[in-house]
């Protein structure tokens, strides 16, 4: 199988980032992996990729004519790759050597037709020592009580997922709707839409992959308290809102809020008694309050979408 990767950019600020990204697909383990950049809109970046990447056989590059928006871009990044799978992986992220072959294997093994795997943290300014590690996807990171070990799931992190081309095609891509930066500033999931349109279907998810893993540099704004409130409240809502776009939703979500409730908060609570600490407290009293705030957001969707 010919693997396809689509990496989206569109600023200079990221461009060192953008190319740790594109050097660490081109280094695969796997032998048939084909590079798809999009520059979205910006033709002092696409210049640069064109420079440094444009010579090699194995990579597709383009440049939208103006700026559209995230999953815009991943969707025509896809129609311009030639692979049997189309993958994605954002521009502040390096995957694994390996990640494309475990992909590979989730398809000819486990007869997957999305595949995607763990999203891992580099903490470029420290991992802060407040934050919940049932909280790290508000980072983009795979959290604890994801998921217990390989195995179907809705939907992986936008930067680790993968495609059967033709399911991909087939179901139209990303809809462009459901946010990025063109659309609802404030909507998250994208992915979690196409998958949940995807099980609706086939009758299938996401085949998920530990060992496909893919490093997500988590920089110091992500790590600020204020930030993470923002965060939590906006995911809260764009869980809302992916219920007005696809029938059933909101099975996962129900079931980690009642981990979090059932055996997250009170393990960590047993735990202060037996062994206190600062860190401790904090992670919990985070715990309390970032789920309530993903709470809020979701009561502020439901009065939304009602209106």
């Amino acid at each position: 199988m010919k693997v396809s990767v689509v990496i989206c950019t569109y600023t200079l600020d990221m461009y060192e980032h953008f190319r740790e990204a594109a050097d660490s697909v081109l280094a695969q383990t796997y032998d048939d992996v084909e590079l798809v950049v999009v520059v979205d809109g910006t033709p002092e970046v696409y210049d640069r990729v064109v420079e440094d990447y444009g010579d090699r056989e194995d990579t597709v590059i383009a440049c939208n004519d103006e700026n559209v928006g995230l999953l815009a871009s991943r969707n025509r990044g896809a129609e311009l790759a030639s692979g049997d799978v189309v993958a994605f992986i954002d521009d502040d992220a390096v995957a694994n050597e390996a990640w494309a072959e475990r992909l590979v294997r989730a398809y000819e093994e486990e007869d997957a037709i999305a595949a995607g795997g763990k999203m891992t943290p580099e903490w470029i300014s420290g991992k802060p020592s407040f934050l919940p590690e049932e909280f790290y996807w508000l980072v983009g990171v795979t959290h604890r009580g994801f998921a217990d070990g390989p195995g179907e799931v809705r939907n992986t992190f936008g930067s680790n997922i993968s495609f059967r081309a033709d399911v991909f095609t087939e179901l139209g891509g990303f809809d462009v709707d459901v946010g990025g930066r063109k659309g609802d500033k404030n909507l998250q999931g994208g992915e979690t839409e196409l998958c949940a349109r995807m099980r609706e279907e086939y009758g299938q998810g996401v085949w998920y992959d530990p060992e496909a893993e893919v490093a997500h540099k988590v920089f110091e704004y992500r790590t600020e308290f204020r930030w993470l409130l923002d965060r939590a409240f906006w995911q809260g809502y764009s869980k809302r809102a992916m219920e007005s776009f696809v029938d059933d939703e909101g099975g996962e979500e129900g079931a980690f809020l009642s981990y979090l409730m059932m055996s997250a908060t009170p393990r960590r609570a047993s735990r202060l008694v037996t062994a206190p600490s600062v860190s401790g407290l904090q992670r919990l009293v985070t715990l309390y309050i970032l789920t309530a705030l993903v709470g809020f957001g979701y009561l502020y969707g439901v009065i939304n979408y009602s209106a």
